[in-house]
């Protein structure tokens, strides 16, 4: 794959490249606008060459994406991919609104391990090894976040190592974080956020994300 076009501009939602290889119902690309699951970040949803995508993998430093079966496309073939937009949209800001609450979370227990997260299109979760109730705190940590929001700063998003894909995004006087997902280009666009704490277990937090209408 020659080009991640959601690293270059997180914001396109079409683009025409070609299909490089075919192996029954997976299909590779030469380019691609369509982000795979990873990092906790669910995967895009919608077509190519106007077939739905029913699975979007990441391989290696590949994704491979699965169409169904009949989709009729060979190596060479032009395509056309296309992402839902509203989807993604929702994606980003609640992927970074969970990334600036796993920070402030962090720095306000020192001792939290972050041991899972999961961005989907209605809410995010994050999971923490903690020996003590976050809640508590949770309203502080909610307004702290909001904060950082309110500011509408610009977000730098990057490659740390572009030879392995590591990436990284970047609120000035906040934080630097390694992340390959797909970022916004200002805080501002999360929108007002609200938290919820679930107990999932003896010595574990969960905190869950929304955005708020």
């Amino acid at each position: 794959m020659r080009g991640k076009r959601f690293w270059a501009d997180p914001y396109q939602t079409e683009l025409a490249t070609r299909v490089s290889r075919v192996e029954g119902a997976r299909v590779w690309l030469l380019d691609t606008v369509f982000y795979a699951f990873s990092g906790g970040q669910e995967s895009d949803s919608g077509t190519i060459a106007g077939r739905p995508v029913r699975l979007a993998e990441k391989q290696g430093l590949d994704i491979v994406y699965t169409l169904d079966a009949d989709h009729g496309l060979a190596a060479g073939d032009a395509a056309t991919v296309a992402i839902d937009w509203p989807r993604r949209y929702r994606l980003m800001r609640l992927h970074f609104a969970a990334e600036l609450v796993l920070e402030v979370i962090c720095r306000r227990f020192p001792e939290a391990e972050k041991i899972g997260a999961h961005i989907a299109e209605d809410k995010a979760r994050i999971d923490f090894a903690l020996p003590e109730a976050i809640t508590p705190q949770l309203a502080a940590i909610a307004a702290e976040a909001q904060r950082w929001v309110d500011a509408d700063l610009s977000i730098v998003s990057a490659f740390s190592d572009p030879a392995a894909e590591r990436r990284y995004w970047e609120l000035p006087g906040f934080a630097r974080v390694p992340c390959g997902g797909t970022h916004l280009r200002r805080s501002g666009e999360v929108g007002r956020i609200a938290l919820k704490r679930r107990n999932v277990g003896k010595g574990k937090e969960r905190v869950e994300i929304h955005l708020q209408p």
